[in-house]
């Protein structure tokens, strides 16, 4: 008895070998929310919480618009780009010079790859902080080149930080849910929704929204507006998308909620695994055989020119020398021409010459004729 269970509970030697030969990748934690959502402190805390955990994070700071950061940061956007200077030499506003300050950023991102590579080995997460205006990094070129890289290479996920009091109210808590979507499908990427400031307000009312339709229906019908219809279909729309979505409430200020949210996290690098990275596979694989079949298509039709290249230099110089005959042919008749007309001038002067020595002796000729 006592064998069977220790036979079935102890792994085998392979599976023990296999599962230490693999190495483990760090997790890239990117960190997404409207302004004003408490992104930055949220970060603050979830590093505070590492460090506590002997397990330091490896920071990286998106946002070039920002006076102080209250954590200490590995690599700094401010160290590459000066956003004041971007904005007074293109002229630009404040928003216009996030954007071009990290599309300057995003130019050099593969040298921020070969950093994290080497520094894989030590850290177990890479946190990331976007700037406050999310559109500016969402919509962006720079914020997809970003993202797309990390998810390439590193188990990524995406989180987004939702105001707790703030969507107390339910057009504004749709409004949050619709930007969440959005991102989802852009980046389809794993995603956890952040519920932050729990101190100041519980989350229980929106996951109560999340599951119950008819709980949301009732607090919209609170709402006098020309949106409440719109909401109110929305969130029939958006109830499978509740379903699969993973929700944590959080506190940055008192640190509520970091192991569930950490426990969030490990079933969102399971996702990655199994579902992201089997679909980008196969998707990388279907790019390079639509490259290979452009290649060998572009191959067989220049193995076809220079198949038929050859008649045609044949056929162009059969046209110059057949201009070249006709040419000489040209040649021949003006000569013919000019030796008839030299012809016609001697027979010419030789009458001429006749005549004349037939004016002089008129004699000569009457006698003979009379003869």
């Amino acid at each position: 008895m006592e064998t069977d269970s220790t036979a079935t509970s102890a792994p085998s030697p392979t599976t023990t070998a296999s599962a230490s030969a693999e190495p483990k990748l760090p997790v890239c934690i990117l960190v997404l929310g409207m302004a004003g959502s408490g992104k930055t402190t949220f970060l603050q805390r979830i590093n505070a919480h590492l460090h506590s955990e002997k397990t330091p994070p490896y920071v990286v700071n998106l946002d070039p618009a920002v006076h102080e950061l209250p954590y200490p940061c590995n690599v700094d956007i401010r160290d590459t780009v000066n956003y004041k200077q971007v904005m007074k030499q293109y002229s630009l506003g404040p928003n216009g010079a996030i954007v071009t300050s990290l599309n300057l950023f995003s130019t050099t991102f593969d040298q921020l790859l070969s950093i994290l590579d080497k520094n894989q080995s030590k850290y177990r997460y890479f946190l990331f902080d976007t700037p406050g205006q999310i559109e500016v990094f969402t919509w962006s070129a720079s914020g997809t080149i970003i993202t797309e890289a990390l998810g390439a290479t590193y188990p990524t996920v995406i989180v987004y930080i939702m105001d707790t009091p703030r969507s107390a109210n339910p057009i504004t808590f749709m409004s949050n849910m619709l930007y969440a979507v959005s991102i989802l499908y852009k980046y389809r990427l794993p995603f956890i929704v952040v519920l932050n400031k729990t101190d100041i307000i519980h989350h229980r009312f929106a996951l109560e929204w999340m599951k119950d339709f008819e709980l949301f229906q009732s607090a919209i019908e609170q709402e006098h507006s020309y949106s409440t219809d719109l909401c109110r279909s929305l969130s029939l729309v958006l109830d499978e998308f509740y379903a699969n979505l993973r929700c944590v409430g959080f506190s940055s200020m008192t640190g509520d909620g970091c192991k569930e949210f950490f426990e969030a996290v490990d079933d969102a690098c399971h996702e990655y695994e199994h579902v992201y990275k089997v679909e980008y596979n196969k998707w990388q694989e279907k790019r390079s055989k639509r490259e290979h079949d452009k290649r060998e298509k572009d191959l067989k039709r220049l193995k076809n020119d220079l198949n038929t290249e050859p008649s045609l230099i044949g056929e162009k110089r059969i046209r110059y020398d057949d201009n070249e005959s006709d040419d000489d042919d040209d040649d021949e008749d003006d000569e013919d021409r000019t030796n008839n007309d030299d012809d016609y001038e001697e027979e010419e002067e030789s009458f001429k010459r006749y005549l004349a020595k037939s004016v002089k002796n008129p004699t000569t000729t009457n006698d003979n004729m009379d003869m």
